[in-house]
């Protein structure tokens, strides 16, 4: 025998949709009302202008609410949309890049962090030294420093990138960076005495010339 599926099932009941002919009552405020028969509490939700919705129909007796349905669909659609987002943070994709990555790859793997970061995903950008590339780590903080300029406009790191043993690694969180806001002493007393109170500052390099990275053994725990 087939059985069909009910589209009804996972539906919220409201009102006169309620089954139960004796339900627990609790009140807009959040005050349990008690047990009473459905048809009075029907009749208690319309007088105050409001729905009656059965939020635990597992419950003996079912467990029902006075509420604005429309509101309490729109906060219940809501509340899921922020757990899936929570969700999404918690994870953490990895990325793995060479010195001597090709434009493709390269164009395909920050394409990839993208989607990834608009997903509100945390992204690991790793890249693995080989061989003699040890000796010219400077390639590796630049290419670093070219994929976080290539994806600034959806994510962002507050770290420095690190070194352990052969692999440089960061993590980029999602969001832009938030821009450095000179302190109020630092706008009244410029260094120069001729330079302006409100001089303008350049916006911050994600790391400059003044990169530095954390060097550790091979083989230590960080």
């Amino acid at each position: 025998m087939i059985s069909r599926m009910n589209p009804y099932k996972n539906q919220i009941r409201v009102n006169h949709r309620i089954r139960a002919t004796e339900v627990r009552v609790i009140s807009e405020t959040g005050t349990q009302i008690g047990v009473m028969p459905t048809s009075n509490a029907l009749k208690l939700a319309s007088e105050r202008g409001l729905d009656l919705v059965e939020i635990s129909p597992e419950a003996k007796p079912p467990v029902c609410r006075i509420v604005d349905f429309g509101k309490f669909r729109y906060e219940q659609a809501k509340k899921h949309k922020g757990e899936a987002r929570n969700t999404h943070a918690s994870k953490l994709k990895e990325l793995k890049f060479h010195v001597n990555i090709s434009d493709n790859d390269y164009n395909i793997k920050v394409r990839h962090g993208i989607e990834f970061l608009q997903k509100s995903m945390r992204v690991k950008m790793s890249l693995y030294f080989r061989g003699r590339e040890m000796q010219h780590q400077e390639y590796g903080l630049k290419l670093m420093q070219r994929i976080q300029e290539d994806v600034a406009a959806y994510g962002h790191t507050d770290t420095q990138p690190r070194l352990l043993g052969k692999n440089l690694h960061v993590i980029l969180v999602p969001g832009k960076a938030k821009p450095k806001i000179a302190s109020p002493e630092t706008q009244n007393h410029p260094a120069h005495p001729g330079a302006p109170a409100h001089a303008p500052s350049e916006a911050p390099k994600p790391f400059g010339n003044t990169l530095k990275i954390e060097l550790q053994p091979p083989g230590k725990p960080s």
